[in-house]
């Protein structure tokens, strides 16, 4: 499988769980007022007007945010179809799909659903949704591949074959 392959299927399943997961809370009227899961997580429904925690809300309008959702993915899809290796494209993929979710929320509802609430106590982590974790898992995948050398980065199989031949050849 290429890299423009994986990215592509990465980008369809966090684009497609994020849809999914997302209609199940806007649909549950339990979560308008929250349903504890775990003592550190609710499930509560929230529109979010603003972008990462809410910030922006109320500033920036709905359609100034999927302006600029829809640059920064054009210049995703270009670094996808460039992409070096495997992980890098199922990173972009996942922040392809994660953003696209977000962006259909907010042509839809000028607002993106968020559902998630993990807290510590009386303190509250802002509330979030699965394009959220799609977008900060490729992120985390892209920074963790900034730090790998390009010789673990080849993705070459006779080259790793090779290195555990005995006769080095």
């Amino acid at each position: 499988m290429n890299n423009r392959i994986l990215g592509g299927l990465c980008a369809i399943a966090a684009f497609g769980l994020d849809q999914g997961t997302k209609a199940l809370a806007l649909n549950t009227p339990a979560l308008e007022h929250g349903v504890e899961v775990l003592p550190f997580l609710n499930l509560v429904r929230v529109l979010n007007d603003g972008v990462s925690f809410g910030i922006l809300g109320g500033i920036v309008p709905w359609w100034g945010l999927i302006a600029l959702a829809a640059v920064i993915v054009a210049w995703l899809l270009i670094w996808l179809w460039r992409a070096p290796d495997k992980l890098t494209g199922a990173a972009l993929g996942l922040i392809i799909g994660g953003a696209l979710g977000n962006v259909l929320d907010r042509i839809r509802y000028q607002a993106v659903p968020d559902f998630l609430d993990f807290h510590f106590g009386t303190y509250h982590w802002p509330s979030f949704n699965l394009a959220d974790v799609a977008v900060f898992c490729g992120a985390a995948l892209l920074f963790w591949d900034s730090f790998r050398s390009t010789k673990d980065k080849s993705e070459n199989p006779e080259q790793g074959h090779r290195k555990g031949n005995i006769s080095g050849g």
